[in-house]
């Protein structure tokens, strides 16, 4: 564990209490949270309103909870379509993971599936730099195309989190991926007050500490 890491994590989670907003709920909501979440590994997709109401004895109030805590995302017909690191929007990373290709809402969120529920993952995106592709194969906290994915780095916009909108449509949209080491320093040499950098093993690190703990 690395002070770097250390100092983001409280950072984000600063911004985006979610493990403390998950403990704040009672354990029906608690659970179908975790249902919600393995949903998007074992289905493809986020469970109906339908679905979540077989589930809990009152969906209306479920899903205001869920919302206010901004543990999940609703569509302005209200409709759940989003569960951090999950969202049914068409988004730049996509996940494979057991059989399925799912969105993830940011790069960071990409990382955290394969450690969240112990299945290998393949992520696809792209450099938000140059473009160009990005492909990580993972296996928990292990990054098993190193040839191909090892100088890979994660960068975020501090300056992007907005109290007055849900993370999914603020910080989360500038959470990315960026080639390697030399676009990564270019990228942050633009802004070194708002803008932060991590090398693929620290970005996982992040996204596995962050997250796991929502599924335990």
């Amino acid at each position: 564990m690395s002070v770097k890491v250390d100092s983001a994590l409280d950072r984000l989670i600063s911004v985006l209490p979610l493990k403390a907003k998950q403990d704040s709920c009672g354990e029906e909501i608690k659970e179908l949270h975790r249902k919600v979440l393995r949903s998007f590994v074992e289905k493809g997709r986020i469970l109906t309103k339908s679905e979540m109401a077989q589930h809990v004895v009152n969906i209306d109030e479920a899903m205001k909870i869920l919302k206010s805590n901004d543990m999940m995302v609703f569509s302005c017909s209200g409709d759940p379509i989003g569960a951090y690191p999950f969202t049914m929007e068409d988004r730049e990373h996509k996940v494979m993971v057991n059989g399925n290709i799912v969105n993830a809402m940011c790069a960071l969120d990409a990382l955290a599936v394969s450690p969240m529920f112990g299945f290998d993952t393949e992520i696809s995106s792209k450099c938000r730099a140059t473009g160009a592709p990005i492909n990580i194969r993972q296996a928990g906290m292990t990054i098993q195309n190193t040839d191909e994915a090892g100088d890979i780095h994660f960068g975020i916009i501090w300056g992007a989190a907005n109290a007055c909108s849900c993370c999914a449509n603020s910080l989360c949209m500038e959470m990315m991926f960026l080639k390697d080491r030399q676009t990564a320093e270019s990228w942050l040499d633009e802004d070194k007050n708002n803008k932060e950098t991590f090398t693929l093993h620290e970005a996982i690190d992040f996204a596995a500490r962050f997250f796991v703990p929502l599924m335990a």
